[in-house]
Formats: C-alpha cells, structure tokens, sequence
C-alpha cells in the first residue's frame, strides 16, 4: 500500500491545468493503484485527483460507497482523461477537500453528470451519475482544471467555513 503525501493549497501544483494521460501502461496502472491507496489511506476521503499527488496528468479515483449513510453510486471509480459530456440541475452543498484541510465551502453544482473515461484497464467508460456522487466527480475534474472548492464560492465572506475540529474523549484540542 503506498499512500502519498497529499499537496495543501497554496501549492501551484494545484493551480495548473492537469495534462492528459493518453495510452495506458503500467506506469498509469501504478497512479491508479497510488490514487485509491492514498485516497482509503485518508481518513474520511471519497476521491482524490493525481495533481493533489504531486502528479500532473488528468487522473482521479473516487468512491463514495465509504459514507455512512448510503448515496446511489458507482462503487471505486478510477478514469484517466475524464471528459463531463452533461450537465444539469444545481443545488449549492458544503465540501471538504483533502488539499485545503482546515475549510469547508458551500458550492453550485450540477445534481447530474455524464463522465466519460479511460479505466486503468485501457476501457472507456462512460457513467451516468447524480447527487453526491455527481458532485465528487465535478470536485475531481475541478482539480485537473487547476480549480479548488475556494474557486468555486460565490461568496469568500459567507461561503467558507473553518473546519470543525472534536476533541477525542478525554483529550484537549491543542
């Protein structure tokens, strides 16, 4: 299991356009393998993208079948080069993200998306999907497009909110 280290804003990595993947070999198969080790490794963590890796090229693993309480989805969903071909619907939900610890923000979405990719397998694939699931995979694809949750807020003043931090039982937060 290899988790790697996970890049914080305001690291530029984060801010440049992802490159594309293109043929699949086994240097790609290894980041896929990376991408769910870091991602399963990360306490609470549904997706994350290959620049949030250091690596700059367009790749994302996700999985929100994890949360506790159950959302309709795909399972663990790895994709090179994804595309969004559909968009529709929008609600404005709050998101966390791995590479900006210590905020959450409310964001616009579209409630359904249409994703088409290339599976470490070298298959393309395209998912229909809606709800939270949607929005993971618009936050991942966000990521290739050097773009951040605090991109996406209409409002810094209203729409960030520090992370809330809980003290273990019998623990002091320091």
């Amino acid at each position: 299991m290899t988790v790697r280290a996970v890049i914080s804003y305001p690291s530029r990595i984060l801010k440049t356009t992802a490159e594309p993947v293109g043929e699949i070999g086994p240097a790609e198969r290894q980041l896929a393998v990376d991408l769910v080790d870091t991602m399963r490794g990360s306490p609470g963590c549904v997706g994350v993208a290959a620049p949030q890796i250091a690596v700059p090229v367009r790749a994302f693993a996700l999985d929100i079948s994890v949360m506790r309480r159950p959302h309709p989805n795909h399972g663990l969903i790895v994709l090179f080069d994804p595309e969004l071909l559909h968009a529709e619907g929008s609600d404005v939900r709050r998101e966390g993200c791995l590479s900006v610890p210590h905020y959450t923000c409310d964001v616009r979405r579209a409630t359904g998306v249409v994703v088409r990719g290339t599976t470490p397998d070298g298959d393309v694939r395209a998912l229909e999907t809606e709800g939270f699931e949607a929005r993971a995979v618009q936050h991942e694809v966000d990521h290739l497009d050097g773009l951040l949750i605090l991109d996406r807020v209409a409002s810094p003043r209203t729409d960030v909110f520090r992370r809330k931090r809980y003290a273990r039982p019998g623990k002091r937060l320091t």
